[in-house]
């Protein structure tokens, strides 16, 4: 387990970068595409939000929640994605929500830094954030003097 510190400019310059932005987006969206039609249905992107436990837990600690209550948020969720209604969520809306999605986060934290704990394995998009962040402060040039 890693420790990353982020704060709001984190998530922002990240989805700031287009090209990086988008070839996350779409790698994930593939992954989750499990038939390769193109779109997700509900059941692909509920899968993907099921990983997240979004009320399962509270401060770490398991929650029993019912499972129609479970069932409302998906679909709720699932509405949010498919702005046109078609059923289906294509590249494009999925992009533009959790675009929304992140920036939202980026936001809510402002500009005083966090620490948060993320797996080793973690490709989240918070993770790419900060590993972007941190590959810009290795980039710039030593300020040392003689």
């Amino acid at each position: 387990m890693g420790v990353v510190i982020i704060d709001g400019s984190t998530v922002r310059d990240f989805v700031n970068d287009e090209a990086r932005f988008k070839k996350s987006v779409d790698e994930t969206f593939s992954k989750l595409d499990l038939n390769n039609d193109g779109v997700l249905s509900r059941s692909e992107l509920r899968k993907a939000f099921e990983t997240l436990r979004l009320i399962e837990t509270h401060f770490g600690v398991d929650v029993a929640t019912q499972p129609e209550e479970l069932s409302n948020l998906y679909d709720s969720i699932f509405d949010k994605f498919d702005c046109d209604r078609s059923g289906t969520v294509d590249l494009e809306e999925y992009r533009s929500e959790l675009k929304m999605i992140l920036l939202a986060i980026a936001d809510g934290l402002g500009s005083s830094p966090i620490q948060m704990a993320l797996e080793d394995d973690d490709q989240g998009f918070i993770k790419q954030a900060a590993d972007l962040e941190a590959s810009k402060l290795h980039q710039q040039p030593s300020s040392a003097g003689p």
